[in-house]
């Protein structure tokens, strides 16, 4: 069984891809970049900045599909700069509950439209 996941305070796909898709008792969520749902606009400034709207995407995400942080067991970082670790982490940290599920971060040669992070993430369903 394969269904997508949509939420309304996600951002609209931009491409050919489920923002979210439950198989089985997973949910794989797309990689998301700091995109307002809202306006579908960039949020600018800091890793800070970029890193909270990417996260809140995530809860959009999960919540569509009745979960929360505390169903995700594995994400991935991408960073454009792995110098900005660490601010990412402290914002990282107050979404993503006890346990912390496993991670890996990354930096890369560039992310889509030059963001500064993206973070995708996988969840067990009940």
């Amino acid at each position: 069984m394969r269904q997508a996941v949509h939420a309304a305070g996600a951002p609209t796909p931009l491409g050919p891809y489920s923002p979210a898709l439950r198989a089985g008792n997973l949910l794989f969520i797309s990689g998301q970049i700091p995109i307002d749902p809202a306006t579908g606009a960039l949020v600018g400034g800091d890793i800070t900045a970029q890193t909270d709207r990417v996260m809140r995407n995530i809860r959009a995400l999960l919540q569509g599909a009745g979960l929360g942080f505390e169903h995700v067991v594995r994400t991935t970082v991408f960073l454009a700069d792995i110098g900005e670790f660490a601010a990412m982490n402290e914002c990282y940290a107050r979404f993503v509950s006890d346990p912390p599920p496993a991670r890996s971060t990354v930096q890369v040669a560039r992310l889509p439209r030059d963001v500064k992070v993206e973070i995708d993430a996988i969840a067990i369903v009940p």
